[in-house]
């Protein structure tokens, strides 16, 4: 599993136009093939600043969300909003940690 993080900070007077647009997008984001998960997050402390937070099956479900024409569109519409450049992160569940005695 991909885990994908994006961390997106809009202008304020663009703030609304961003939660419209999620809004619209959202329920097409998780029926993608391959999404298993999709949240949107705001900063507690800057209101300006969000996190999309998704589950992806494999790189490759993430590739083909992030060629596809819907998110090209939604991409154009979103990114002249922004206060500043979008910063993303893909990671994976580090599981292999060993097993240790206590503390």
């Amino acid at each position: 599993m991909i885990i994908r993080i994006v961390k997106l900070t809009f202008k304020s007077e663009n703030v609304e136009a961003f939660i419209k647009l999620f809004a619209a997008a959202q329920q097409i984001i998780q029926s993608t093939e391959g999404c298993e998960h999709l949240a949107l997050l705001r900063d507690t402390s800057n209101p300006n600043m969000f996190f999309t937070h998704s589950h992806w099956q494999n790189a490759e479900a993430l590739e083909n969300y992030r060629n596809s024409d819907f998110f090209k569109k939604t991409w154009s519409h979103t990114k002249v909003l922004f206060a500043e450049k979008p910063e993303a992160w893909s990671l994976e569940k580090f599981v292999n940690l060993p097993k240790l005695n206590s503390i």
